[in-house]
């Protein structure tokens, strides 16, 4: 499975292409302004240390992201929540996530960004720790507390990619920035992992949320140590930065240095224009609503599986076994890995041949990822196995944030709680039993599939539009 954050991906990651390509123009008006130098000459030691450290931080921040999923059958019987209820926690999440963003997306752009990302870390590490005090009659609050920390969240995925591109020179960039969406996947399947483990080994899983703030507390300390107070923006030419595994553009004009001075709605207009920005960005939000929903009911889904195949007992206690949240996490990690590595080998090899190799990629995976869905979906109850299985500078953290704003509201905002509100439609209109409990779930993950496909369709149109997108940048 990607991660949105998306997410952000959501297996549970994006998959960033290995090579900066003039993908997507972003061309608005630009007026000639004052050259912002960028000094590149601080010892390479130094930039390693701050990218180890927001890397670590972004581990931090997709741990805390899954940890629910991680723990959900223990935290729907603790809070008495039907499928519906359950899935609308993670909407709350994400929502809070999403609507931050943009606000995020603008402050970055022209703010101490140092300040943003330490203040972030210090508020969701703050709100977790706290959420993991709230007793049963209070489940309104612990859902109040999950949206508060995806607004920290959205203040660290929004501006801390723009710092590790300011960072390097084009050759080491895309490197960093991969290494960078490594921590996407590694950070989720470990958020599983820990969630789980820690119900395991103390037989409560609020301690779950107890770790990620101690953890936070430590990159808050090196983030305070080690980065520097004003990170510099690279102004003087268009980059290629990816971001969520979309691709986004520039061009760049030697011996040309130019400052966008543009109103944050105009910036809005000009990414509205850009064809492969809309495409690919649509793309994305169908990946975001499957890997949200997938992300978030599928260690459930293999609960019920395994309690209609007799391999498990039902959970009639506070403390339920974990033991698919550790498989589905140790399988993310795995995955997710592999899944970045080997997709941008496979663009590098690609874009030899073919410049739309990126969004083709993207769009073949998304179709087989639906084919491959459904099958586990129908092999699910006697096969437990076969189921686990571009812009300017000026605008960079703009389009992050109106990327995650757009992927996220359309995508895993509310694909947990359309999936779990189906599973509870389907269960009110039978007899209650587990095989149906099992099947509720079943059949509504279907929909999935079905978006599965549609993303695939919207990263080819993508292709149709990159090289004359790139033309348009390369005019600039």
């Amino acid at each position: 499975m990607q991660n949105p954050g998306a997410h952000e991906n959501t297996g549970l990651q994006s998959q960033p292409p290995p090579e900066e390509q003039n993908y997507g123009a972003t061309a608005a008006h630009v007026r000639q302004g004052p050259f912002v130098s960028v000094s590149r000459t601080a010892p390479a030691k130094n930039k390693y240390l701050i990218a180890a450290v927001l890397c670590y931080a972004n581990l931090i921040n997709f741990m805390d992201w899954f940890i629910v999923p991680g723990i959900l059958l223990d935290i729907q019987k603790y809070f008495k929540l039907s499928d519906g209820g359950t899935g609308l926690l993670q909407t709350v999440f994400i929502l809070c996530y999403m609507l931050a963003a943009p606000i995020f997306g603008y402050l970055g752009d022209r703010c101490n960004r140092k300040i943003i990302l330490g203040a972030g870390i210090f508020f969701w590490s703050s709100v977790t720790l706290g959420s993991s005090f709230i007793s049963e009659l209070y489940y309104w609050i612990f859902f109040l507390l999950r949206g508060l920390v995806g607004i920290g969240t959205a203040s660290y995925s929004t501006i801390a990619p723009t710092i590790i591109a300011d960072l390097f020179e084009e050759g080491k960039r895309t490197t960093m920035l991969s290494i960078f969406y490594i921590f996407i996947p590694v950070g989720s399947g470990l958020g599983y992992v820990l969630a789980a483990g820690m119900a395991d080994a103390t037989g409560d899983w609020r301690w779950a949320f107890r770790v990620t703030p101690c953890m936070g507390g430590v990159a808050l300390v090196l983030l305070i140590l080690l980065v520097p107070h004003r990170t510099q923006r690279r102004t003087a030419a268009h980059r290629a930065l990816s971001i969520s595994g979309t691709i986004r553009v520039a061009a760049e004009k030697p011996g040309v240095h130019r400052t966008a001075k543009t109103t944050w709605c105009q910036d809005v207009i000009s990414l509205a224009k850009n064809w492969s920005f809309v495409w690919s960005s649509l793309g994305l939000t169908a990946m975001a609503f499957v890997t949200g929903a997938l992300g978030m009911w599928v260690p459930v889904f293999l609960y019920r599986a395994q309690v209609v195949q007799g391999i498990v007992p039902p959970c009639l206690r506070e403390s339920c076994n974990s033991s698919n949240s550790l498989i589905f996490g140790g399988i993310t990690v795995g995955t997710g890995i592999l899944g970045v590595t080997a997709g941008a080998e496979a663009a590098r090899r690609l874009r030899k041949i073919n410049n739309k190799a990126d969004p083709l990629i993207c769009a073949t995976s998304m179709f087989i990822s639906a084919l491959c869905l459904y099958i586990a979906l129908m092999v699910a109850q006697t096969n437990i196995l076969s189921t686990f299985y571009v812009v300017t500078p000026r605008r960079q953290s703009t389009a992050i944030a109106l990327q995650i704003l757009v992927s996220h509201l359309l995508g895993d905002a509310g694909s947990p709680y359309l999936i779990g509100t189906i599973s509870h439609a389907i269960q009110d209109k039978n007899a209650h039993s587990f095989q149906w409990s099992f099947w509720s779930m079943q059949y509504s993950f279907i929909v999935c599939s079905f978006i599965g496909v549609c993303g695939g369709a919207f990263f080819l149109l993508t292709s149709f539009h990159i090289e004359e997108d790139r033309k348009e940048a390369e005019r600039l």
